[in-house]
């Protein structure tokens, strides 16, 4: 899907498309996580204990590494100068503690709500999808591990485990009645078929007077559109370009965008519309996009896919954004808590270990963080 169902207009032609291999990799993550997944990513296989894990790799770590003089465990040493693990455990905390400790902690949101419904992802379940996945985008498998370790730096293990095992526990958790609706493969196939609208804009981040007077500017010379957007534009990315932007399609999520984009005809220029507090923008129409598929029937198979994915997608998200809320978390190294705590509340002295985990004293409430 995307820009390559559309033949653009000569002379209007945008920033080349990036290659194939990075294409795949952006649809990839898309498959993991999409909202608020998009900022979590997740550490396990299976539903095992975070200490287990733990004792598991300090135990491997420390065999053969302590010394036999002082049992301290080294992990260097510069001329008769150890470096000690802890040493490189405090620096590494320093640096990546903060990042690490979200990983276990959504880690172990989803892991505990899988042993208490009795869900469990198998090995098995995991290698499945990986070939179904590679089934979907026509490569072997061995082919696909190696364009992730290319392109994302991650190995088959880290992606089984950081993408594939928490993708496949939250949609059991999520359930699997999916259904797609007459209406939502047409609008679906309006937005990833139908025409779009190919335009500049100029993103104005100010009052209304301040779009306006640029709007003026606009109308009294619709031929310089693309030097008014190179020196009045505030988006990064299009003011280069004079105010080129991908050409904008229906039902992409932008309804006031897009509502007076398909109004527009080439050559007009838009009104001003507010997109946001102080934020507003001006287009001008440059032309539409002819679609290369007219019929819904010749991609309803893949089109009927494509929704169910991101259909899915969008309950794994919320099952996950509700097991977060309903989650008491506490990060003592950030200080932040979703439990009514005081700050000084918030120390590694109020936690008892219990079962290997880390589980909040009782506490009066206090202070929201």
């Amino acid at each position: 899907m995307g820009e390559r169902n559309h033949s653009h207009s000569a002379n209007k032609s945008v920033a080349a498309p990036a290659t194939s291999n990075r294409r795949l990799i952006h649809i990839v993550a898309g498959t993991a996580c999409v909202g608020l997944l998009a900022a979590v990513t997740f550490q396990f296989l299976r539903a095992e204990s975070a200490t287990s894990q733990t004792e598991t790799v300090s135990k491997q770590s420390s065999e053969g590494l302590a010394s036999t003089e002082t049992k301290e465990q080294y992990l260097g040493r510069v001329n008769d100068q150890p470096i000690t693990y802890d040493e490189v455990a405090r620096e590494c905390v320093a640096r990546y503690g903060a990042e690490i400790l979200d990983k276990i902690i959504n880690r172990l949101i989803i892991q505990q709500e899988c042993e208490k419904r009795g869900i469990v992802v198998t090995e098995t379940e995991v290698i499945q999808e990986v070939q179904k996945i590679c089934k979907g985008f026509k490569l072997p498998v061995d082919t696909y591990y190696q364009l992730l370790q290319t392109e994302q730096d991650i190995s088959p293990q880290q992606y089984n485990r950081h993408i594939i095992w928490p993708k496949l526990a939250l949609q059991k958790l999520a359930g699997s009645d999916v259904t797609v609706s007459e209406e939502d493969m047409r609008k679906a196939f309006e937005r990833d078929y139908g025409p779009r609208v190919e335009v500049r804009i100029i993103m104005v981040d100010g009052n209304i007077r301040q779009a306006g007077e640029i709007w003026e500017k606009c109308n009294a010379n619709p031929g310089d559109f693309d030097k008014l957007a190179k020196e009045h534009s505030n988006d990064p990315n299009s003011r280069p370009l004079g105010g080129v932007v991908p050409p904008i399609r229906k039902h992409a999520g932008l309804s006031q965008i897009e509502e007076e984009a398909f109004k527009l005809k080439p050559g007009e220029i838009s009104s001003v519309i507010q997109i946001g507090k102080n934020r507003h923008v001006i287009m001008k129409c440059e032309g539409f996009t002819k679609p290369v598929v007219a019929d819904v029937k010749d991609v309803w198979t893949e089109l009927h896919s494509t929704l169910i994915e991101e259909k899915t997608q969008l309950a794994v998200a919320e099952v996950f954004q509700k097991l977060e809320q309903d989650a008491e978390v506490i990060n003592f190294l950030t200080r932040k808590s979703t439990v009514r705590k005081t700050a000084a509340q918030l120390s590694p002295g109020n936690v008892r270990q219990t079962s290997g985990t880390q589980t909040s004293e009782k506490v009066a409430p206090a202070v929201v963080r």
